[in-house]
């Protein structure tokens, strides 16, 4: 079985390589465990100290040649996560839809061209909503973004339910919350933030909050979201049905909650080194973005979230080693 990722150089994308890599199989249409053969990653950029276990691909979404490298004839899984992040899509208009939408017509049309319809797996998010929304969402919600990059994502959510409806290939998407504590540096996403209030501070250095202590957002960890990513691809076609998109379980977190968390755990010298100082380019998007979720359909296909924010940022301090 050959896997591909798109945004294989980011954390995301290479961590959920190393997973697959020391699972070793997945399984087949026909839900038989088949080893897997290859793992290609596919990026602008890759680490330094890429893992050479695996295969690379540098290259643009919308270079043909590239995706077909990536692709070839015969690749099995695809996981799609490579895209320009909230801020960035809404800072650069077109540049949001040239990667977001145009790449993924571009992956989506390599797709048709294997030789047996692959299974794809998609990271949508809960930017998908916003404005006016009720106070808890559930699988009924219609989507009504309010920001580029909710839009796009909610086109190609359409996209590839339309490819799976053809028999082009075998799509599912999740709707993935904030994604937090990540590792690394901050990025153009408007909620980097929730990473780098916990992140920054634990590493002794300052972290600037761009929203309100009252500010709530949908939060899963990183080891939850590699979790999900898996399972949605192990989960059946028929356990879909004609539905191809999910919404993510998450727990909902109150920004104020997250600092006197953090401060609970590792003390004041830590936590006074975050600063809340609202920006009104920042605010408005996040507020936007829906915060409480009923779950039920997630729950019966399997998925699950972290517990609480303590366990969130208990499970970053785990995986990076870091000294309390």
């Amino acid at each position: 079985m050959k896997v591909a990722i798109t945004g294989g150089g980011g954390f995301l994308g290479y961590r959920l390589a190393q997973a697959l890599h020391k699972k070793g199989s997945l399984p087949d249409a026909e839900g038989r465990q088949q080893p897997i053969s290859q793992i290609t990653l596919f990026d602008m950029v890759f680490p330094a100290d890429a893992d050479t276990s695996f295969k690379y691909v540098q290259g643009d979404l919308n270079d043909e040649k590239a995706i077909d490298a990536l692709l070839g004839t015969d690749t099995d899984a695809v996981f799609h996560l490579a895209s320009v992040v909230s801020g960035g899509a809404e800072a650069d208009f077109d540049h949001g839809y040239r990667v977001n939408l145009d790449g993924t017509r571009t992956l989506l049309a390599a797709c048709r061209r294997q030789k047996a319809p692959p299974r794809l797996v998609f990271t949508s998010s809960v930017a998908v909503f916003g404005g006016d929304m009720p106070a808890v969402l559930d699988d009924t919600t219609t989507p009504n973004p309010q920001g580029s990059y909710g839009v796009q994502k909610v086109i190609c959510e359409y996209l590839i339910s339309d490819h799976t409806r053809k028999g082009y290939l075998d799509g599912r998407a999740l709707r993935l919350p904030t994604i937090a504590v990540r590792p690394g540096k901050p990025n153009l996403a408007a909620s980097s933030f929730a990473s780098g209030i916990i992140r920054e501070p634990l590493n002794g250095q300052p972290a600037i909050c761009p929203v309100g202590r009252d500010t709530e957002m949908w939060l899963l960890s990183p080891r939850k979201v590699i979790e999900s990513l898996v399972h949605a691809y192990e989960l059946p076609s028929s356990a879909w049905g004609i539905l191809r998109v999910v919404n993510l379980p998450g727990c909902t977190a109150v920004i104020g909650d997250m600092i006197d968390t953090l401060r609970r755990i590792v003390g004041d010298r830590v936590a006074d080194l975050i600063e809340v100082k609202p920006d009104p380019r920042i605010e408005p998007l996040v507020r936007s973005w829906p915060a409480r979720f009923t779950n039920e359909r997630a729950h019966r296909l399997g998925f699950s979230a972290d517990p609480d924010v303590e366990s969130i940022i208990r499970a970053y301090i785990e995986d990076q080693g870091i000294r309390v």
